[in-house]
C-alpha cells in the first residue's frame, strides 16, 4: 500500500486531494506520453494517451469543483510525495513503435491499479464520508476497466501492429 499515507485518519477534504492528486498525476504522465510519441496517424498509440489525458483531466477538474463546493479555498494538507504511480503508468513504459494496441493494454493496467487502490484503501478507511467517496471512485474505476476492455475487443486487426523501424 502507500505507508506515507494513514488511511485510518482520512477526512473527507483529505480524500478528495488524494483523489484529485491521482488524477492529476495520470493527465501529466499521459500527456508526457503523448509528446514522447509524437502523432503519427489517425488514432496511434499517441492519440489513445492523449484521449486518457483529457479524460483524466476531465475526471480531476470534476473533483476539484465538488472540493469548492464542499471546502472553498482550505488550503490542501496531503503531500503529493504520499502518493507516486497510483493511476498513472510507469514513466518507462512507452516504445516509440507501440501499437494502439499495446497503449490501451497500458492504460488498462492503469485502470485496474487505480481500482485496486482505492479497493484496498476502503479496508483501511474509517470515515463514513471517506468510504463512500473512495467507493465512488473505485466503482467508477471498475467501469473505466470495462470500458476500456470493450474497446480493445473493437479494435481492428492493424491496431495490434507495432510500427516497423523506418530507418
Amino acid at each position: 500500500m502507500f505507508p506515507k499515507i494513514d488511511f485510518s485518519q482520512l477526512n473527507l477534504m483529505d480524500a478528495l486531494d488524494i483523489a484529485i492528486l491521482v488524477e492529476v498525476e495520470a493527465f501529466e504522465r499521459y500527456t508526457l506520453f503523448t509528446h514522447q510519441l509524437g502523432h503519427r496517424y489517425p488514432d496511434d498509440a499517441a492519440d489513445v494517451f492523449r484521449r486518457m489525458a483529457e479524460s483524466e483531466k476531465k475526471h480531476a477538474d470534476e473533483l476539484i469543483q465538488q472540493r469548492k463546493a464542499l471546502f472553498a479555498d482550505t488550503p490542501v494538507v496531503v503531500n503529493k510525495d504520499a502518493l507516486f504511480d497510483v493511476e498513472a503508468p510507469e514513466v518507462g513504459s512507452v516504445r516509440w513503435n507501440m501499437s494502439p494496441f499495446k497503449a490501451f493494454q497500458l492504460v488498462l493496467a492503469s485502470e485496474k491499479k487505480a481500482f485496486a487502490f482505492y479497493d484496498e484503501a476502503l479496508s483501511y478507511v474509517n470515515d463514513d464520508k471517506v468510504k463512500t467517496l473512495f467507493s465512488e471512485l473505485r466503482d467508477e474505476e471498475a467501469e473505466h476497466v470495462r470500458m476500456i476492455q470493450e474497446f480493445i475487443t473493437q479494435l481492428p486487426p492493424e491496431a495490434h501492429i507495432d510500427l516497423d523501424d523506418e530507418d
